[in-house]
This record gives structure tokens, C-alpha cells and sequence, in this order.
């Protein structure tokens, strides 16, 4: 487990392997419509969010983008200070495919560049998977992204990707579904070894366990939701988590989780929920 600290804000970077940082709490955008996308990424800059986890197959690359661009054409916000992520549709399997696929992304959101892009599944076999990172890695190289990843992959096609041959940029990121009830402590500890950041998607198990009793228990215990209690744990094992919501209100809650930290022997009571829930993919 990572060493525990107090001081988790919208303003807490984590340094990626490639010299990057990031946002250690940031904005899912999954399940969003256009105009919710929209909304909800101004909601979540007003609130301080910097971090924006989008994908080719949530269909509001080009709202959730045009949402940023206001903010930073308004001097709001800088552009080097937002971090956008996004993700490679699953039905890409050619190198030229995939390039083609990134520049249409990145023209989408109409930032310039993205800062974090992803092949957002293992799906096609070795030689596809394989494609796919080469078109990231020239990306990188041509400026149209600043650090590649992975999602969803486990410990098998990580140990695959880091071990290739003409590996040129190493992934710096695997996002995958963690929270208690579902901790994949495998794949964590096989990017741990590799030096490899993992975001948590799902890390309020999308609602789905926010009454069970060790969860309320602890959450009256320490004085905070269960929401705050998960993306806690979350962050306590050095995770980044990607909490999702489309209320100002939700958002902001799900950001405050400075004011408490959980003790050794109650995140290893949170651990030992785990049941492999599976909440998507």
C-alpha cells in the first residue's frame, strides 16, 4: 500500500514515469451525453477539477474539448494545466488505423494535443495490441500526444507490452475498474513493477455498494460519505481515481477528501470486501 498522506485536493499532481504529471483526482466523463459533457466539464473546472478522463467510444470528445478550449480562451485556466485524457475505440486493429484515429481525437477536442491517450482494451490479439502502441509511441514522437497508456489490461498483456522487443516509450499509465469490492491487487502489483500509474475507473463501484455495512460503518466513523470513503481508499493505495458525476454538487463531495485519513487496519478491512465485482467490461 502507498504511504498514506493527508493532503489529497484537486491541486495534488502525481509524477507518470515519464517526467508528466497529472491530476491525482480527475473527472469521468463516461456515460455522459454531449450535453452533459459539457456541462459537467465546466461544472468541474469552476470546482477546481484539472483532469478530464474522456474516450472515442463515450461519442463527447468534441463537447467535452470545447468546454476546456472556453475556459482557457476566457483565461480561466492555462492549457498546460489541463490534463486530457482519451482512448482508442476498440475496433482499431491496424497501425494506420490507429493513427488515423488519434489525429481525428485530437482534432475533436481541439486542445492541440492530448495529454494522455490510450488503447482502452487488450481486445485484437498480440499483433493488434502491438499496432496499436506503435501508433501511440509515433503520436508521442510527432506532438499530438504527451504520454501513452493502457486500459483494462492485465497483468499477462502489461508484462507483454513492457517485454517487447522494439518497445521505444513505455506505457505510464493502466486504467482499469478498482475499489474494494473488485481491488485487482495482480494488476496493481504488476504495474507497480513496471513503474506504471493506475487510474481507478468505477471507484464509487458505481453506487452499487454504497450501503453495505463496512462501508457505512467506516464512513460514520470517519465523518464522510461513502462516496469520499472510496475514492479515499483509492487514493491511499496510490491510485488515481475517476470519479463520476453530473451534479455540482456530487462533484465537489467527491473532491473532499482531505479532512480524514484511514487507518492501516480499516483499508485492510476495506480490502478484504473484495469480491471480483465486476461493474462493466
Amino acid at each position: 500500500m502507498a504511504a498514506a498522506t493527508s493532503k489529497y485536493t484537486l491541486a495534488s499532481r502525481i509524477k507518470l514515469a515519464d517526467g508528466h504529471t497529472m491530476p491525482q483526482i480527475q473527472l469521468g466523463l463516461y456515460m455522459m451525453s454531449r450535453s452533459e459533457a459539457r456541462v459537467a466539464v465546466t461544472a468541474g473546472l469552476d470546482l477546481g477539477y484539472r483532469g478530464f478522463d474522456c474516450a472515442q467510444m463515450y461519442h463527447n470528445e468534441k463537447e467535452a474539448g470545447s468546454a476546456l478550449k472556453a475556459a482557457i480562451d476566457a483565461g480561466q485556466v492555462a492549457r498546460e494545466d489541463i490534463f486530457y485524457t482519451s482512448k482508442l475505440a476498440e475496433n482499431r486493429t491496424s497501425y494506420d488505423a490507429v493513427r488515423a484515429s488519434i489525429r481525428q481525437s485530437v482534432a475533436a477536442c481541439g486542445l492541440g494535443y492530448i495529454d494522455l491517450f490510450l488503447l482502452h482494451s487488450p481486445y485484437g490479439g498480440p499483433a493488434a495490441r502491438w499496432a496499436s502502441w506503435r501508433a501511440v509511441e509515433d503520436a508521442i514522437q510527432e506532438g499530438e500526444v504527451r504520454s501513452g497508456g493502457v486500459s483494462n489490461y492485465g497483468p499477462r498483456h502489461v508484462d507483454e507490452l513492457m517485454g517487447h522487443a522494439g518497445l521505444r516509450i513505455k506505457p505510464v499509465v493502466n486504467q482499469i475498474e478498482s475499489h474494494p469490492f473488485n481491488t485487482r491487487e495482480d494488476i496493481r502489483a504488476t504495474c507497480a513493477r513496471h513503474g506504471i500509474v493506475v487510474e481507478a475507473y468505477a471507484p464509487l463501484v458505481r453506487g452499487m455498494r454504497m450501503k453495505h455495512p463496512a462501508v457505512t460503518s467506516l464512513s460514520k466513523k470517519y465523518a464522510c460519505t461513502p462516496a469520499q470513503l472510496l475514492v479515499r481508499w483509492s487514493l491511499q493505495h496510490g491510485m488515481v481515481p475517476l470519479p463520476k458525476s453530473v451534479r455540482k454538487s456530487r462533484m465537489q463531495e467527491n473532491a473532499d477528501v482531505n479532512g480524514f485519513e484511514i487507518n492501516g487496519t480499516d483499508m485492510a478491512t476495506l480490502d478484504a470486501l473484495d469480491e471480483h465485482l465486476v461493474t462493466d467490461w
